[in-house]
């Protein structure tokens, strides 16, 4: 099958002209929260690291959560969804400490979308004129499908002004392929999580040839966040494995049932990542076409609750996850009118770069 024309990126457009003032950039970099001291912080106190980096996000976050919530509620016509994430196969093959799909924690049933699902969704999407984020990603690791390359493919052919960004582990990734999937993504973000501050044999291998081969990935932004195993993270509404609920509950609202689609891989629209367990569901689509589940009163109802607050749903009520930053920054452009900007944002967190 010939290659779609790959439009020019923002992360090309950058490469280039950077070249043309002088700095050597490269498409690939390390990411890491406050470095290797962060690192160390979560590593050594992960309690205390995880509640304190809660108590900053909740306060840094808030009105621009709080802003973008009441703009959505107040449309006319309902808002299309920032990100897009389609989960094409419901396994993992790491055994991060934080998550229900880790090898060691995962319950759910195995279910993988069916090709003509996931045609059907990104058929959908086209015809929708959707523009925003799609990352074929969800709670599992998105190349122990076979078919996420030609599924990126189709995607990229039917959606050419996404964004599309594709997550991994990067446990099982080569060098080969990145290079089958970078004509259909414009950013590949790999979580090297590990015991201790230092990249896989396989990243490194990666970083290395694309640091020294910087032409031959021009068009693709690929991000490498330094990720500690066993952080602790948030509780997830309840699922996360090393964090448990307490009975606090939360007034702060929420952006994900605002900015996300969910799709699981039976069809299902769940409210969010956070539901690894899969216990809510507004819409087959199966049965029910994507536009009206999104625009549908089960989700408008749902969000009108969370704007006043998470407490307000039980799903939610005692849940403490924040977005990590993507999604803030998506929704401020938004609310600036700047929808041009919102689409192209990266969707990694922005934390400290390093050479």
């Amino acid at each position: 099958m010939n290659r779609p024309p790959k439009r020019r990126t923002r992360t090309a457009w950058s490469w280039t002209e950077n070249n043309r003032k002088g700095k050597h950039t490269v498409p690939i970099h390390i990411s890491s929260f406050l470095g290797r001291f962060g690192f160390e912080a979560r590593r050594i106190a992960p309690n205390l690291a995880a509640d304190a980096y809660l108590r900053l996000q909740f306060m840094t976050r808030g009105t621009v959560q709080d802003e973008y919530c009441r703009w959505f509620l107040e449309q006319q016509q309902v808002p299309m969804p920032q990100v897009v994430n389609i989960e094409t196969v419901n396994r993992c093959n790491s055994t991060c400490a934080f998550c229900t799909a880790n090898v060691h924690a995962e319950k759910r049933p195995f279910a993988r979308i069916s090709e003509d699902l996931y045609h059907s969704v990104i058929d959908q999407l086209a015809d929708w004129g959707y523009k925003g984020h799609l990352t074929l990603y969800g709670n599992n690791e998105p190349l122990l499908d076979p078919r996420i390359v030609d599924f990126h493919r189709y995607a990229r052919e039917k959606l050419p002004e996404s964004y599309i960004f594709m997550s991994t582990n990067g446990l099982i990734l080569t060098l080969d392929k990145i290079r089958e999937v970078q004509p259909y993504i414009d950013q590949l973000i790999i979580n090297n999580y590990a015991q201790d501050y230092r990249l896989h044999d396989n990243i490194r291998e990666i970083y290395d040839y694309v640091k020294s081969h910087p032409d031959e990935f021009r068009d693709i932004d690929i991000v490498i966040q330094m990720r500690y195993l066993q952080e602790v993270l948030t509780n997830r509404a309840g699922s996360s494995p090393n964090k448990k609920t307490t009975e606090k509950e939360f007034t702060q609202t929420c952006l994900l049932p605002f900015t996300d689609m969910w799709i699981t891989p039976n069809g299902s629209v769940g409210l969010c990542c956070c539901d690894n367990l899969e216990v809510t569901s507004y819409g087959n689509l199966n049965k029910t076409p994507l536009r009206e589940i999104w625009a549908g009163e089960p989700l408008q109802a749902v969000r009108r609750l969370i704007a006043q607050g998470r407490n307000h749903y039980d799903f939610c009520r005692h849940c403490d996850f924040i977005d990590a930053g993507f999604r803030t920054q998506v929704s401020k452009k938004i609310l600036a009118g700047d929808t041009e900007g919102a689409n192209r944002t990266g969707g990694e967190e922005k934390n400290k770069r390093q050479k």
